[in-house]
């Protein structure tokens, strides 16, 4: 660091100071929404006479309107203040749906008034307005967070207190979540209980030390500086350490417990305490399993894919045409397990060569080390079966186009489980029940987390996982978190 830049972070303590973060996260809040206010009256008028374009102006920024608009800004910070969004760190998606439920809720309010008040207004800068309004408040954050930790500010030191598979599957999580400026320090091992045997390496490639925990926390967090806490114990573990958690309960404000939870449905669980009765109450919803949530996913895949369809026409109907250049047929389709073990067509642009079944017979009978990897993971990362255009429609996962097609069809859905065979049914073992309860998707959680790259096991986790945590926001994200895998074609063979 260059001394002049050195002089000045040490005076000027702004970035670190805590107050100074919840009230710049606040005003960054209030300037987006003004922000996304002012990008919609401009979008409105912008292809407007000049008289329509004046009025437009002048009822958007009326004494009366401004007013009620100020009402409403006061509103949404009451509402992220009371979710924690100034004080507390929350995972990125988490955040996003609080702003999307909070905007939206101040967009009908804002409606009612209108129509109520019988103001003048222009629909379309309303329209536009609530639109933008949480794109604007998302990205504003994002970009104040990111200014922050460049300065040296928002990031602070976290420690996990555990020693197990829970301490580490909650230490990459924190860890795919840079935003929330949480950097684990150290794992504090409980008194009497083996040191991790998983290394955790840190942003800079250093690992995260393991140190012995007493009866009394408060020390051992002191001399680390009062980090953040997170308690992320075995089962059974809590009952044995009570005494070590409630002096730690004493001396930290807030703790927060990760549960040894693995396996089960956690989306959207709901937890509900007894007076004066220590009973934790938790409800698990099977959201797949509902019809309103099927209606609703239904309803979204039929919109998606239609639209798709008619978008990109043009550019599916070139990809026919190279493909039609390497031999017929266009399409390939392959029968795939389906909802409730329910067999399908799964359909694909052609990407192998036509005679592909008998160049895979040769390949699998002369070289072993094909025979394995096709064994293993039912594909080869070397295939000599692939065409010129079917490894580049591979790499950016184009041949699976007409699959919008099935969706349309109702035999698959935008997002879900990876379509598979009846032959690989066997390998999901316990979880294949949560497979066959779904729509297999052209798109998933194992599609976004590595795709071929990944084992065969951790695809059938993140699989099972999707069925089980279910919801129209996850599936905006893969959907939006696919177009980026894609664009990098990483894993994509």
């Amino acid at each position: 660091m260059k001394p002049i830049e050195s002089i000045f972070l040490q005076k000027t303590k702004w970035y670190s100071d805590r107050r100074f973060e919840k009230w710049l996260l606040l005003w960054t809040d209030i300037v987006a929404v003004a922000l996304a206010l002012v990008l919609a009256v401009a979008a409105a008028a912008a292809f407007r006479d000049a008289a329509t374009r004046t009025a437009v102006v002048a009822s958007a920024f009326s004494s009366a309107r401004l007013q009620g608009y100020a009402a409403l800004l006061g509103v949404m910070v009451v509402a992220f203040w009371s979710k924690g969004h100034y004080s507390k760190r929350k995972p990125f998606a988490n955040e996003v749906k609080d702003v999307l439920k909070v905007t939206l809720t101040l967009a009908l309010v804002d409606a009612a008034l209108m129509f109520l008040t019988k103001w003048q207004f222009s629909r379309a800068v309303m329209l536009v307005n609530w639109t933008l309004a949480p794109v604007t408040i998302v990205l504003a954050r994002w970009a104040i967070k990111r200014v922050l930790i460049v300065a040296g500010g928002w990031v602070r030191p976290m420690v996990i207190i555990g020693y197990g598979e829970n301490a580490i599957e909650t230490a990459l999580a924190f860890k795919d979540e840079p935003m929330m400026g949480l950097r684990l320090s150290a794992f504090l091992i409980p008194a009497g209980k083996p040191k991790l045997e998983h290394q955790i390496r840190d942003r800079n490639g250093n690992i995260v030390p393991s140190i012995t925990l007493g009866r009394d926390p408060s020390q051992v967090l002191a001399q680390l500086g009062n980090p953040h806490v997170v308690l992320a114990l075995e089962q059974g573990d809590i009952d044995s350490h009570q005494e070590m958690i409630l002096r730690l309960n004493r001396y930290n404000r807030e703790v927060q417990i990760v549960p040894a939870l693995r396996g089960l449905p956690l989306y959207g669980m709901e937890a509900n305490h007894f007076f004066a009765h220590e009973v934790l109450l938790l409800t698990m919803r099977n959201n797949l399993a509902r019809r309103f949530p099927q209606l609703v996913k239904r309803c979204f895949d039929l919109a998606v894919s239609a639209s798709v369809l008619v978008l990109g026409s043009p550019m599916f109907l070139f990809i026919a045409l190279r493909v039609a250049s390497t031999g017929r047929p266009i399409f390939f389709g392959h029968t795939r397990v389906g909802q409730h073990n329910k067999p399908f067509q799964c359909y694909k642009f052609r990407t192998m060569a036509p005679n592909a079944d008998t160049l895979l017979a040769e390949l699998l009978a002369t070289d072993p080390e094909a025979r394995a990897e096709w064994e293993r993971d039912f594909k080869l990362k070397n295939d000599p079966r692939i065409t010129s255009i079917g490894r580049f429609l591979r790499k950016t996962s184009l041949d699976e186009i007409p699959q919008l097609w099935n969706v349309l069809k109702g035999d698959m859905s935008l997002v879900g489980p990876r379509p598979v065979v009846t032959a690989e049914l066997e390998r999901y073992g316990s979880q294949v029940d949560f497979y066959l309860e779904a729509k297999p998707g052209i798109t998933g959680l194992w599609q976004i987390s590595g795709r071929n790259d990944v084992t065969y096991d951790t695809r059938v986790y993140l699989d099972a996982w999707y069925v089980k945590n279910w919801s129209l926001f996850n599936d905006i994200v893969i959907l939006l978190k696919t177009v980026k895998v894609i664009f990098r074609t990483d894993g994509a063979y």
